[in-house]
């Protein structure tokens, strides 16, 4: 037969309760054989599509039947349960008939529909149902006298490598060997136990006996459903007779799998544990990943040597003929619908599309049947021999020691014996009837008792039905309640208890229920130990049970009490079916726990999830330390992002406001503790099962070596707790100390933190306090600078005194560093005086914002040692060493914050609070300095002759003292005292090439002609105090430009200036002419005034004083260095533009010279037909070729 494709199809399922509670969004879309899915994080990306031969919409578009069946709804395409039979059930039967081996098997996530298509709920009956249905409806209708025929049944469960007889009570230690048939080269499980069936009823009670079974060995041993595989094999034989009397046998083998649960191996964050490697979770699907990946690559031809991994995993080896031999496979992979699922939905699409260019060749299994006994009989007397002459003799220099060749002796031998003995089976199998073996086998059948078969009691009388994580496992054990008494306890008590449980927290004799008349009470038995909850409460004494209540008998058995003689009883609140979520989330609740998700954000519905999946398992591996004494305690802890990574200076502390599920061990005899991840937790606690179990098992596991043991870690750094430093006063260049609260996940202060942040230059200087802005703005796309010091401590609890550290991750140059301090150690006092410079090569809004909003988070660690334990606590167990520390809990909390959260938000309030009581000190004192100059000039102005009040001078005076900002200004200032001193010291001569005086002074003055490359410092200020404005020489011959010129120094004081100076900063300096034009003095026409409000020019125009402008410099122009820092301090310390356009009559004799060197040169320029002697206007002033050293 040609080689043939694997075929695969797809199911998208409706969205669950989960995800309808979090508002979940459609990403999957079907049109015929393809499949689109899209991804929510990027709505613009086109979406990814795949193939397949199938492709089933099951998302919507139903209705149900009066019956509970669901079929399409008029015109919808929805995919119902009898189609996809059909399409893939169909093809399965009839290739058995025909005599092909066949296999199908589910993959998905854990809840995303596998068990549904494979096995249904309810009326909805799955593929593998309605197949062994149909199977014997079709054997039914046979009329061929010379055909028979005869099917088998069996039902396997591997978990944890490990391989389970589902039909079976009794299974070995470690579970079923899987042996390889050495003529076939099969694996096949040894001793599994394949069951005669008659009809589909028999199948169909079998695969209840089997899933009860399951249900059971997943409470007793804590095994979580959703991780383990479960292998239907139904072994279907046509036995023909023929003419002569010769029998000839067509057999086929049809493997249906449910694959466990295909969460992706990272998805957990299983990362840094050190025995990650150890654990077999997931290890069957990557095993399985890696056969089919092999097998495409095979079926594809790209390479030629290829060694396919089945001997990897149990899993793969009992697929190895399914998947890559003789047998017609279906791959049927079910999606989620919800876009909270895409990573493992895409991850499942893709699995699917390698699946489908797998080639498999089948053949028809046709042999007869007394040839099949005879090559038995034969290969077990060749296998005699073999045994009876010392087994197989191997040879020697093959580079193996005698003890392996030993070794490799032993277990060929013992491989011989177990085929020898398989063999024997078959034979003694094929001397017995048919008959006689399905009679034995349905006299067996009925006298299973599941649990819950007898619905007729349900009706009338009290039970307890059983609750589990896996849909499938829950109502399927039941519990009568017989009036009376009904014991509760393990199957070794004496006398032996009603109800038998056993696994964790079960004690022998653990609880009594009363049954009166369908009053139904419980209460445990006294002195027993043993913990018990209703309704998530634990029990304390007698209670009476209600209609629906929930029971939870030690750490897994989950009931439900069903008594329909009251069910006046139930709470009317309760929903209408009691599921196991929602009894987790009781018991959550109960414990502090908030599981409403109205009105939370994405991010914290995760979290939710993370700590309602989590909880369980916290309380399974307290109850197996307890058992095992092991003197370890687990808790839940929730710890924000920020503070497990640290600050980013480049993004707002609000975007990285997630948090992360931990859980906290601690060692009851020393206090050491350690914090674990969720995803290093979930794969501790599996391996905590597997102790347990080999516990179970009578295994001596208290000598395994310590590096072994799920339970012991070695010791390190422990989080003592975390400070949130605010960084609002780097937006102004404000320096910042404080002493911060060291708050622990509970809220509680642990010590005291005492820090510094200092702007400073790139080599860690501190800039002085004159560089405080009053807008942040102006530090946009520089450079920026500043010091982080860590300067002390003060810790609380001396059991940290063996040594202290601080870490910190900061962004610095662009990349993320982590920081760290020296351990001080033997001290709560110790002293760091750690200093790190942290640069922002251009200085961003994101980073502007995280100033004003965020926060670098301090952690500060403690080292731990394994110390000697107090002598009295060694005397306790486990279970009372926890109970004394619930104690010490429960009285810190009794004044405290709950132990969940791990954020101070108190603390780091009071931290946000005093940086910004900083800022708005200092912009008090500007204000108050404002307000006293403004005063001051009112005050002056009041006190003038009404002859010599002008309103606009004094407007313009007080309007630039309100609009100043005070840091320019300083600037501007000091630049403009060092011109004056200049003008004083210099001769302004009359020079014949008229050029002028003020702009030959940049000239010969050097010390002016420096402003121009002032200090890199200075020039960074906006505006920096001078303002270069282009003064074109004058072409003589016709009146236009010639040439660059000089460039002046030009000062501006008003209200435009922050327009100035950012095309100033634009453009090198310089700023167009026309856009200061007004500043120049002849613009202002206000020459009414007499004497003292009037100056004399040297052409004997006169000149209003203040359209020239004065300036109050007395607080800058004593240039003594003893009073400079008295200056600077008080200039930084009140912030204030000090002296703005004051008193008209100071200074003016200062500024004279500059003002007559000014006009004489002016005068000079004028063209001879226009000097009439009188001030130009403003039109003829736009026209001037010349400019001027202005105040204004």
């Amino acid at each position: 037969m040609p080689d043939e494709s694997v075929k695969v199809a797809v199911r998208v399922r409706p969205f669950n309760q989960r995800e309808k509670d979090r508002s979940a969004k459609l990403i999957i879309k079907m049109q015929g054989q393809m499949t689109t899915i899209a991804n929510p994080e990027t709505p613009n990306e086109e979406p990814k599509s795949f193939s397949f031969d199938y492709s089933y919409w099951s998302h919507d578009g139903f209705q149900e039947k009066s019956d509970g069946v669901l079929e399409p709804a008029g015109g919808s395409s929805y995919a119902s349960q009898r189609r996809v039979f059909e399409d893939l059930g169909q093809g399965v039967l009839d290739n058995a008939f025909e005599g092909y081996n066949c296999s199908l098997f589910a993959y998905g996530q854990t809840g995303s529909g596998k068990s549904y298509s494979m096995v249904g709920y309810g009326q909805n009956k799955g593929i593998v149902p309605i197949t062994c249905d149909e199977m014997f409806k079709t054997m039914d209708k046979n009329a061929d006298p010379n055909k028979r025929f005869e099917v088998t049944f069996s039902m396997l469960e591997i978990y944890n490598e490990q391989v389970r007889d589902l039909l079976s009570k009794d299974n070995p230690k470690g579970g079923l060997n899987v042996r390889q048939n050495p003529k076939l080269g099969l694996f096949y499980v040894e001793n599994l136990k394949r069951v005669p069936v008659g009809s589909y009823a028999e199948i169909e009670k079998r695969t209840d006996q089997g899933t009860a079974s399951r249900t059971v060995a997943s409470t007793n041993m804590n095994a979580t459903s959703s991780r383990a595989h479960t292998v239907v094999t139904i072994t279907f034989d046509q036995i023909i007779k023929s003419e002569s009397g010769s029998e000839t046998k067509k057999s086929s083998v049809m493997n249906l799998v449910d694959l466990a649960g295909s969460e992706r191996a990272d998805s957990t964050g299983a990362t840094g544990d050190r025995l990650k490697e150890g654990a077999n979770i997931n290890k069957s699907l990557s095993a399985l990943g890696n056969v089919i990946s092999a097998l495409a690559d095979l079926s594809m031809g790209t390479k030629k040597k290829i060694m396919v991994p089945y001997r990897d995993s149990v899993l793969t080896k009992l697929l190895q003929n399914a998947l890559g031999g003789n047998s017609k496979t279906i791959m049927i992979a079910a999606l989620s619908p919800a876009d909270i699922n895409y990573d493992e939905t895409l991850s499942t699409l893709r699995y699917a599309d390698r699946a489908k260019k797998i080639k498999n060749k089948a053949v028809v299994n046709e042999n007869p049947l007394d040839k099949l006994i005879r090559e038995l009989k034969e290969e077990n007397e060749r296998l005699k021999k073999a045994m009876e002459g010392g087994g197989v003799v191997m040879q020697e220099g093959a580079g193996l020691t005698p003890e392996e060749l030993d070794k490799m002796r032993k277990q060929m031998e013992e491989d011989i014996r177990a085929q020898l003995m398989a063999n024997q089976a078959m034979i003694a199998e094929n001397a017995q009837s048919w008959d006689d073996k399905l009679a034995e086998a349905r006299t067996e059948t009925e006298k299973i008792d599941v649990g819950g078969a007898d619905n007729s009691r349900k009706s009338k009388e009290a039970y307890l039905i059983n609750l589990n994580e896996d849909p499938m496992l829950s109502g399927v054990i039941c519990h009568f309640l017989n009036s009376g008494e009904t014991s509760v306890g393990r199957k070794d008590a004496s006398p032996v208890p009603n109800i038998c449980l056993s696994g964790l927290s079960i004690q022998k004799q653990h609880a009594v229920i009363f049954n009166k008349k369908g009053v139904i009470e419980i209460e445990s038995v006294s002195g027993s130990g043993s913990k018990t909850k209703i309704n998530g409460i634990p029990l304390t004494g007698r209670k009476a049970l209600c209609h629906k209540d929930r029971i939870l008998f030690g750490s897994n058995h989950m009931y439900v009490l069903m008594n329909p003689l009251k069910p006046e009883t139930a709470d009317n609140s309760l929903p209408k079916e009691i599921t196991w979520e929602y009894a987790q989330k009781e018991i959550a609740q109960v414990k502090g726990f908030a599981t409403g998700s109205a009105g939370l954000s994405k991010e914290q519905q995760i979290v939710q999830e993370q700590v309602l999946e989590i909880l369980p398992m916290v309380s399974e591996v307290n109850a197996v330390s307890e058992e095992l004494n092991k003197q370890k305690s687990f808790e839940v802890v929730l710890i924000s992002a920020a503070a497990q990574e640290g600050g980013d200076i480049t993004q707002s502390h609000a975007s990285n406001d997630l948090v992360l599920v931990t859980v906290k061990m601690k060692n009851l005899l020393n206090g050491n503790t350690w914090l674990w991840e969720r995803g290093k937790f979930i794969t501790r606690r599996y391996l905590i099962q597997e102790l347990y179990q080999k516990f179970l098992d009578g295994e001596n596991i208290s000598n395994i070596p310590k590096e072994q043991d799920p339970f012991w870690e070695p010791t390190e750094d422990v989080l003592i707790g975390t400070s949130n430093l605010f960084l609002q006063s780097l937006s102004y260049c404000l320096d910042f100390e404080d002493t911060l609260n060291i708050s622990d996940y509970k809220g509680q202060e642990e010590g005291h933190l005492k820090v510094k942040l200092e702007p400073c230059d790139n080599k860690g200087k501190p800039i002085d306090e004159e560089a405080f802005v009053d807008d942040p703005h102006e530090l946009l796309n520089k450079p920026y600078h500043f010091k982080l010091t860590v300067e002390n401590a003060n810790i609380h609890k001396s059991r940290f005194s063996k040594g202290i550290m601080v870490k910190y991750s900061v962004k610095n140059n662009g990349k993320v560093e982590e920081v760290k301090t020296p351990t001080v150690k033997n001290t709560l006092t110790p002293t760091f005086n750690h200093s790190k410079v942290i640069s922002i090569p251009k200085l961003k809004q994101e980073n502007l914002d995280f100033f004003e909003s965020g926060c670098i988070t301090l952690s500060i660690y403690g080292i731990q040692e394994d110390t000697m334990p107090d002598p009295k606590l060694l005397k306790l167990n486990t279970r009372e060493l926890r109970q004394m520390e619930n104690m010490e809990n429960s009285t810190a909390n009794a004044s405290g914050r709950r132990a969940t959260m791990f954020g101070n938000e108190i603390a780091s309030d009071t931290s946000h609070l005093k940086t910004e009581v900083v800022l708005l000190q200092r912009k008090y004192e500007r204000l108050q300095q404002k307000e006293r100059r403004m005063q001051q000039i009112c005050e002056e102005w009041s006190k003038k002759p009404d002859g010599e009040k002008q309103f606009e001078p004094f407007y313009r005076a007080v309007s630039a003292v309100a609009n100043s900002t005070g840091t320019r200004l300083k600037t501007r200032v000091q630049m403009l005292n060092q011109m004056l001193k200049l003008q004083k010291t210099v001769a302004l001569p009359s020079y014949k090439d008229n050029s002028s005086p003020m702009l030959r002074l940049q000239k010969e003055a050097p010390g002016l002609q420096r402003q121009k490359t002032m200090d890199p410092s200075m020039l960074s200020q906006v505006l920096q105090g001078q303002k270069y404005v282009r003064q074109m020489a004058l072409d003589k011959s016709d009146g236009k430009h010639a040439g660059d010129g000089d460039t002046i120094s030009l000062f501006v004081f008003d209200e435009n200036e922050h327009e100035l100076a950012q095309e100033a900063s634009q453009n090198n300096g310089v700023v167009d002419y026309h856009k200061v034009a007004h500043h120049h003095y002849p613009d202002l026409q206000l020459s009414k005034a007499k004497t003292d409000s009037v100056i004399e020019e040297k052409d004997g125009t006169q000149g209003d004083q203040d359209s020239f402008g004065s300036v109050d410099l007395e607080p800058y122009m004593n240039a003594d260095p003893e009073d400079s820092a008295d200056r600077s301090k008080r200039f930084t310390q009140n912030g204030n533009r000090t002296g703005l356009l004051s008193d008209i009559n100071t200074k003016r004799e200062v500024i004279k010279p500059a003002r007559n060197a000014v006009s004489e040169y002016s005068a000079n320029k004028k063209t001879p037909s226009k000097s009439n002697g009188k001030r130009p206007s403003s039109a003829d002033n736009n026209k001037t070729e010349s400019s001027a050293c202005v105040l204004q």
